[in-house]
C-alpha cells in the first residue's frame, strides 16, 4: 500500500492509507574487490562514501551500529570515518540520540548539483501543467545505480495525490521512470544493470524482465514506457526518457493512484502528453 494524503481547504494533509516507506533503498555492503587492481581507486575514500549513501529521507539518524551493519564494514572503522566525516562537516553527531545525521556539507554539494539542472527551471511550468491536468505528480529523474531518484518534483492542486519530493529513489526496474531510462540506455549500461537487478532479486526476475522487454517495445512503438501496478499495486505511472544537453540521462514520469489513473487513460492521453511535454522542453532548450 502506498501513503496518499488529502489537501482539506485549510491546506492541511492527512493520509489515506496505511503508510510504507516511499523511498526506495539499494544501500550495498562495502566490497572493494572489483577495485582491487585499479591504482586509481582510493578504499578510504570509498568507504566515506558509502557511509554517506546510508542515510536517506526514511533514515535521517543512524548510529555507529547501524552503519557498520549496512556497509559491513568493522565498527571501529566506521567510528573513525564518521568521526573524520562530522569534523569537515559532511556528517553531525547528535549528542542526545547517540547518532548521525548529514551535516550541511552533503547539502553544499547537493545544491551545486542541482544548481547546473538547468532543465528543471525550463520544465517546471509543463510540468505543472501537466500535472494540474492528470490530477497527478509529475517528476524528472536521474539514475543512482539501482535507484532513479527525483531531482525535480511538482504536484496538482487536486484533493488526493502520491507525496513525493525530490531526493525520492525509486527502483528502476519496475517503475515507469526507471524502464524509460533503460529503454533509451545503451546496451552495455542496460545489460549491467540488469545483472545487478538479477543478482539482488532472483525470484522475481522473469517477471522484472519481462516488464522491462514490454516497457522497451512501448517507447519503441509510442514514444513512452507504463508501469500499472508493477512496483506498487496502487500506483499508475508512465515514463519517458531525456537527455540533456551536456549528455545526463534523464527520465520524466506522471503517476499517480491507480483508480485515478486507468490504463486507458495512461495509453491514449497521459502517456502522449508526457512525450509532447518532453518534447517542448527539447524544443525549449535548442532555443536557447
Amino acid at each position: 500500500m502506498t501513503a496518499f494524503a488529502r489537501s482539506t481547504k485549510a491546506g492541511d494533509k492527512r493520509d489515506m492509507r496505511p503508510k510504507q516507506p516511499q523511498e526506495h533503498r539499494d544501500i550495498a555492503r562495502f566490497d572493494n574487490e572489483p577495485y582491487e587492481t585499479d591504482r586509481e581507486f582510493v578504499t578510504a575514500l570509498a568507504r566515506g562514501l558509502e557511509l554517506l549513501r546510508c542515510f536517506g529521507l526514511k533514515e535521517r539518524h543512524l548510529g555507529l551500529t547501524e552503519l557498520a551493519r549496512r556497509t559491513g564494514l568493522p565498527k571501529g572503522t566506521v567510528a573513525r570515518l564518521a568521526g573524520t566525516l562530522a569534523k569537515l562537516g559532511y556528517l553531525r553527531y547528535e549528542e542526545a540520540l547517540g547518532k548521525y545525521s548529514l551535516g550541511t556539507g552533503v547539502l553544499s554539494l547537493g545544491y551545486a548539483m542541482l544548481s547546473n539542472l538547468d532543465i528543471r527551471d525550463l520544465a517546471r511550468p509543463v510540468m505543472q501543467e501537466l500535472a494540474e491536468y492528470a490530477g497527478c505528480s509529475v517528476a524528472i529523474g536521474v539514475r543512482d545505480r539501482l535507484s532513479m531518484m527525483y531531482v525535480e518534483w511538482v504536484r496538482s492542486s487536486a484533493p488526493i495525490t502520491v507525496m513525493r519530493s525530490i531526493g525520492t529513489r525509486l527502483p528502476i526496474a519496475t517503475t515507469s521512470m526507471g524502464r524509460a531510462y533503460l529503454a533509451a540506455a545503451t546496451d552495455a549500461e542496460r545489460n549491467a544493470v540488469l545483472d545487478q537487478v538479477r543478482a539482488q532479486d532472483e525470484t522475481a526476475w522473469t517477471r522484472i524482465e519481462s516488464g522491462i522487454d514490454e516497457a522497451i517495445k512501448d517507447y519503441a512503438t509510442r514514444g513512452f514506457c507504463l508501469s500499472y501496478g508493477d512496483w506498487d499495486a496502487d500506483i499508475a505511472s508512465v515514463g519517458v526518457p531525456f537527455t540533456a544537453p551536456d549528455g545526463t540521462q534523464m527520465a520524466f514520469n506522471c503517476g499517480g493512484p491507480a483508480f485515478v489513473l486507468s490504463r486507458d487513460k495512461l495509453e491514449n492521453d497521459i502517456g502522449p502528453r508526457l512525450a509532447g511535454l518532453v518534447k517542448r522542453v527539447e524544443a525549449a532548450i535548442g532555443r536557447r
